[in-house]
């Protein structure tokens, strides 16, 4: 308990007070309230339920007065059998606590559960319209059961009766036939994990070859085992087909729609996952009769009508005679019929080859040969003619070249003056001066002048 640190003042006196803070106030409230209510009983119904990224659900419970803020932890919530949601009534085991940054204070559940009959069968129904939105009860996720297992898994309770009828009626109806008893819990705490294990473990073994789920009648409270989601999936998650048989005829359980098939009663399941061997004895002799009947009339059937077929043979050896002449009938009229097409093949042959003996390209060539040889001898006369002309063009142009070459002319007896040291062409005498030095060139050598003397319209001029 927390003492009351406040004096009020008195003008007289220098008395202290103590003043908190909002959070040593908190931090004493936390310490009074957990101290005094470690762990509590509470009844109310759910409202404002949420559930954050973190997984843990946080709600409120109320009455018709009052209402208190409530978490349970994500490592608390694998212990539920149920969904919780607003409006759903619950029962819980907790303890207080004071949030300190808030100061508020709330419930940590530990332990919950729906309140009532109505509340269980609330849960029920909601499960199974869940379940049934998923899939999980079509017809199409059911396997077949096998005729005539060799190998039989009881998942059940290995001290209740149930057990018991379903080895005697098994035994009755089919003897020595193997049965394998999974023990589990069929009720209470640990008893939807236990089923759940039972039907791993069948899983694993691989042995049977159909496995009975059963347990005798009992309140809802007492099937909630067999209404967990945890066992509804691991039912359709077994290879192995399951058959379910909880309760009386007009019990329903969840693990009811999921197994492969339902039966009313455990006795029920054991009548239907085998057989009576005197039934399937009594159905083979009936079986093999008929097949000896059935067998005997076929052969009786063929009998009569190899007898008509043989009645209407003919002697084999006449029919090979027939055969025979019939064969040298066919030989010599295909050997005609081979030598008029090979006659008239031949002449066809001789006919085309005559056409292309007188069609043939030897002529064409020979005649092609000759042609060729006019042309190349043309062709020769021409050139000969041709080249005859240009030689005679050629030296026609050679004289007429040698005529105007200037060192012909200069070979007579001409020479060309050219001025020294531009090496102009001298053609009148106003094109040197007195003294001037000109350069002579003779058809062999040149000669290099001086100009003493010019004479221009008969006047000299030294």
């Amino acid at each position: 308990m927390f003492e009351n640190h406040f004096h009020s003042p008195d003008d007289g006196n220098n008395r202290s007070r103590n003043i908190y803070s909002v959070s040593q106030l908190n931090a004493e409230i936390k310490i009074l309230i957990e101290e005094s209510f470690p762990f509590v009983w509470i009844f109310g119904e759910i409202s404002n339920f949420r559930v954050p990224a973190s997984g843990h659900y946080y709600f409120s419970l109320k009455d018709s007065k009052s209402q208190i803020s409530a978490v349970m932890f994500r490592g608390q919530q694998r212990q539920l059998t149920f969904k919780p949601e607003d409006g759903m009534s619950v029962t819980g085991m907790g303890r207080l606590g004071v949030y300190e940054p808030r100061g508020s204070y709330q419930i940590i559940l530990e332990y919950l559960e729906p309140s009532g009959i109505g509340a269980l069968q609330i849960a029920f129904e909601k499960l199974k319209k869940r379940l049934a939105a998923e899939g999980c009860f079509d017809d199409a996720l059911k396997k077949p059961i096998p005729l005539l297992p060799n190998h039989i898994s009881v998942i059940t309770s290995p001290t209740g009766a149930v057990i018991h009828d379903i080895i005697n009626t098994i035994s009755r109806r089919f003897a020595n036939c193997h049965i394998q008893i999974i023990p589990t819990k069929v009720q209470g705490s640990g008893a939807a994990e236990e089923i759940c294990a039972a039907l791993e473990l069948l899983n694993d073994r691989n042995e049977a070859e159909v496995a009975i789920l059963a347990r005798g009648g009992g309140s809802l409270e007492d099937l909630q085992a067999f209404n967990a989601e945890s066992v509804a999936r691991a039912i359709l998650a077994s290879q192995i087909p399951v058959i379910s048989a909880i309760g009386h005829e007009t019990d329903y359980t969840i693990a009811d729609f999921t197994a492969d098939l339902r039966a009313a009663t455990p006795t029920a399941a054991a009548e239907l996952v085998i057989p009576e061997k005197s039934i399937l004895q009594r159905r083979c002799s009936d079986l093999l009769k008929r097949i000896q009947t059935k067998s005997m009339h076929y052969f009786n059937d063929l009998d009569l009508k190899l007898t008509a077929v043989s009645k209407r043979l003919i002697d084999p050896r006449r029919k090979l005679e027939d055969f025979r002449l019939r064969l040298d009938d066919l030989g010599e009229r295909i050997h005609r019929t081979l030598a008029r097409q090979f006659n008239r093949k031949q002449e066809h042959l001789d006919l085309w080859q005559n056409r292309l003996m007188a069609n043939t390209p030897r002529h064409l060539l020979d005649k092609a040969e000759k042609q060729l040889e006019q042309i190349n001898e043309k062709l020769i006369k021409s050139l000969i003619i041709s080249n005859y002309s240009k030689q005679i063009k050629l030296r026609e142009l050679t004289a007429t070249l040698e005529a105007l070459n200037p060192l012909a002319i200069l070979a007579r007896g001409y020479s060309i003056t050219r001025t020294i040291p531009d090496a102009a062409v001298v053609k009148n005498e106003r094109d040197v001066v007195l003294d001037q030095e000109l350069e002579v060139m003779l058809a062999k050598g040149r000669l290099v002048c001086r100009v003493e003397g010019k004479t221009s319209n008969g006047q000299k001029d030294f």
